[in-house]
């Protein structure tokens, strides 16, 4: 029998960010992808749960996705913090994360590891699969689980139902991102789930054969 997933989605207010809690059936161990703006939320949800983070990570380096970073490392010192190894000056840099442009400057801890494409990341029972899929920044990674039927993928800002992450940003660019898209999503099968950092869940069937941005051809 495949290992069960158990996932919680947290919006965080503002940007209406989309935290993950991850944890497989009947451990205690959890991963939080992404903690955003409200990390109170969060850790309202795994001391109700029981759970505790063994690992946080991010997606990429923007601040609405490493906002609560710190507040997880100070409740949970031993959880590590896991980021792109092209987005890890994001997390230290309000600049780099563009939450000094928007006037609240947010920073994080350093990373205590970094990934980069064709790692496999384990912890808490998961072994996560490193997709790095550039454009919407230069550091974006997918973790991808393929333990469980179907397979899951945590996207961050790659691809949203129906659209794509932004990519005006300083180091974003669309060829780059579509062509990673193309290349690294939309040749898992059809029924993968793609767990976005804003808005609905999709599956790349849904998205190769609807998403205006990027088609499949």
């Amino acid at each position: 029998m495949p290992p069960e997933l158990d996932l919680a989605t947290i919006v965080s207010d503002g940007f209406m960010e989309n935290s993950y809690v991850a944890h497989l059936k009947g451990r205690t161990d959890c991963l939080v992808i992404d903690p955003g703006l409200e990390p109170e939320k969060i850790i309202g949800y795994l001391d109700e749960q029981g759970l505790a983070p063994a690992a946080i990570l991010n997606t990429h380096g923007h601040m609405d996705h490493i906002a609560g970073n710190g507040a997880i490392k100070r409740r949970w010192p031993s959880c590590r913090l896991i980021v792109g190894r092209l987005d890890a000056e994001k997390l230290t840099s309000a600049r780099a994360n563009l939450s000094a442009a928007f006037g609240f400057p947010v920073t994080s801890p350093p990373p205590d590891a970094t990934v980069h494409d064709g790692d496999v990341y384990s912890a808490a029972g998961f072994d996560l699969h490193v997709l790095h899929v550039p454009g919407h920044c230069s550091g974006h990674v997918v973790y991808l689980w393929k333990s469980g039927q179907p397979f899951v993928a945590f996207v961050g800002d790659v691809i949203f139902a129906g659209s794509i992450g932004r990519t005006d940003f300083p180091d974003g660019d669309f060829e780059t991102l579509a062509a990673g898209i193309r290349a690294k999503l939309y040749t898992l099968p059809d029924s993968t789930i793609l767990y976005c950092g804003h808005g609905p869940a999709t599956t790349v069937g849904e998205e190769k054969r609807n998403n205006p941005f990027v088609r499949s051809d």
